[in-house]
């Protein structure tokens, strides 16, 4: 995929749900994935032509496992003219050595997306950036029907009342596919991650059932995301 095509798919998104407002200022949650990467290519494309102006920050909460080398990230910001920020945490210790949590990802998340916002608001930004791409959305589905028990997707945008800090998500319409297209293409600067229960997750279980789903009945993919994009669920008005 082309940066065009990427681009493309991110104002459609943002048109759509009116994701982005004059002097927005936005920040980037950076996981060091091809998602976020990503995402910082298409938000810093588009900040050049789209009819309303917004600033972008990248931020990266660094949860203390050894071997995240951030430098290739921070020069990539650099080379897209986004102001970078590390904030450094424990969160890693906390929640495998000391908590010692049977659900981690729980935790983890919780206190990952706390940083996050709060480092956003001390930078003076009213919007956070998430890189969930369309895959995200239809697996979220699947893991609140299979263990929650109700029909549960995050929506393209969500206020956060308590923090005033407003969620976006301009992936909806892009396949994690293309994503990793434009990885391939593009070189992103990856890096693996080191949290030790990467690929044991109930999120890596539900991407595989997608991906069986889909195999045996074709389209199956894309007829649950229509479900969900037409479900009338809050958010999801256009």
């Amino acid at each position: 995929m082309k940066l065009q095509q990427l681009m493309s798919y991110t104002r459609r998104a943002i048109d759509d749900y009116n994701l982005i407002e004059e002097n927005d200022k936005i920040a980037i949650g950076i996981s060091g994935g091809k998602d976020s990467l990503a995402l910082l290519y298409a938000l810093s494309g588009l900040r050049r032509f789209y009819p309303k102006r917004f600033e972008l920050v990248a931020i990266c909460v660094n949860l203390g496992f050894e071997g995240m080398d951030l430098s290739a990230i921070r020069q990539l910001c650099e080379e897209q003219k986004v102001p970078f920020y590390e904030v450094k945490s424990e969160i890693g210790k906390i929640v495998f050595e000391e908590r010692k949590e049977s659900n981690p990802c729980s935790l983890c998340a919780k206190m990952r997306k706390g940083a996050l916002n709060t480092k956003a608001k001390d930078l003076g930004c009213n919007k956070i950036a998430y890189a969930h791409h369309k895959d995200d959305f239809v697996e979220t589905l699947l893991l609140s029907l299979l263990f929650e028990g109700h029909f549960y997707v995050f929506p393209p945008k969500t206020y956060l009342d308590r923090m005033d800090l407003t969620l976006i998500r301009p992936f909806i319409y892009m396949e994690e596919r293309d994503i990793i297209g434009f990885q391939n293409k593009y070189h992103l600067p990856v890096q693996k991650n080191p949290c030790p229960a990467d690929g044991y997750t109930k999120r890596e279980y539900a991407k595989n059932l997608v991906r069986q789903l889909n195999k045996e009945h074709p389209g199956a993919k894309d007829r649950l995301f229509h479900a969900i994009i037409t479900s009338n669920l809050e958010g999801y008005e256009k």
